[in-house]
């Protein structure tokens, strides 16, 4: 197992890293370099927020690991991927039924192949679905060798393992490793112990709801319970303050939504509140998003800076 970068040695993170998704480039923008997580429950849409991002994502290789998978749908995430963005994939996949030493093994390994290429120069992306499985690996690891579990059934070795392995991506003297980690939250609470711990050592979050996906709302992306730590180190001023305006008007309609559906507010009552309502449809209209619509970064400031006009 290869050591994280010294932290001293390590780049500063300063230049956006494109993804396509004008919902995460818009509002949550990632850093190259950045480590995230993107927190779901199953079938609200994570498979399919991970395809957009493989065709928009502004990378020299894409390292992609398929840990625990279903058979099924390893081909079909693979179908998802045009020959453009599959000629600069490394594919490293485990399905569910093999052993749980091999899961393990499995995203070491795709972060090996990202290192090695990252040491050559490159900006890798690398993209593993998902640490939850990883850690159920590892658990079945620790109780078989006589660990007692502790936060959740999980053994201590899960939880002294994630940082030796998420703490391999990330900026180093030569090149990068921009990393997205999906955990598979159970029950849709964002607090169990497995998506708590991941949440704390990476660099920022993305929560894809249930609510959301049910209003056929995608990528069901919350912009409130979600954040991007290295946003205002990557981004101009001005787009600051625009993501800051678009994220106040959704929080603002959200708190406003029961007495507008109960027609007990009036036009006039809130200044803020009326631009909430007035730009709702526009905001909608950009923070969704079709698959096979991939937005450049400059169109997404564009429309951003539109929507909060």
């Amino acid at each position: 197992m290869l050591n994280p970068p010294d932290p001293l040695l390590r780049q500063v993170i300063d230049q956006p890293f494109t993804l396509g998704v004008r919902a995460i480039d818009g509002l949550l923008t990632c850093g190259i370099g950045q480590r995230i997580g993107i927190f779901a429950g199953s079938g609200v849409g994570k498979s399919t927020l991970l395809g957009m991002i493989c065709n928009g994502a502004s990378a020299d290789i894409i390292v992609l690991a398929l840990i625990g998978e279903r058979g099924r749908e390893v081909n079909e995430f693979l179908a998802l991927l045009p020959q453009s963005t599959l000629s600069k994939c490394v594919l490293v996949v485990t399905t569910s039924d093999r052993p749980a030493l091999e899961r393990m093994k499995a995203a070491f390994t795709a972060t090996t192949i990202a290192e090695f290429f990252r040491d050559q120069g490159k900006n890798v992306l690398l993209m593993m679905d998902s640490v939850t499985r990883y850690a159920r690996a590892a658990r079945d690891v620790g109780l078989a060798s006589g660990e007692p579990d502790v936060r959740g059934g999980f053994p201590p070795s899960v939880f002294s393992s994630l940082p030796k392995l998420l703490e391999r991506a990330g900026p180093a003297p030569k090149g990068s490793i921009t990393a997205i980690y999906t955990v598979l939250l159970e029950s849709d609470n964002v607090n169990d112990p497995i998506g708590d711990e991941v949440r704390s050592i990476l660099d920022g979050h993305i929560v894809l709801t249930r609510e959301l996906a049910e209003e056929n709302h995608f990528p069901a992306i919350d912009i409130g319970l979600s954040a991007s730590r290295v946003m205002h180190n990557v981004v101009k001023s001005e787009h600051l303050r625009a993501a800051a305006e678009c994220k106040k008007l959704i929080a603002t309609y959200k708190n406003i939504e029961l007495l507008i559906r109960i027609g007990e507010y009036t036009m006039g009552q809130d200044p803020e509140a009326d631009k909430a309502i007035k730009n709702r449809k526009a905001i909608q209209s950009f923070i969704q998003q079709s698959t096979k619509d991939i937005s450049s970064y400059e169109k997404t400031i564009e429309s951003l800076f539109k929507v909060v006009a």
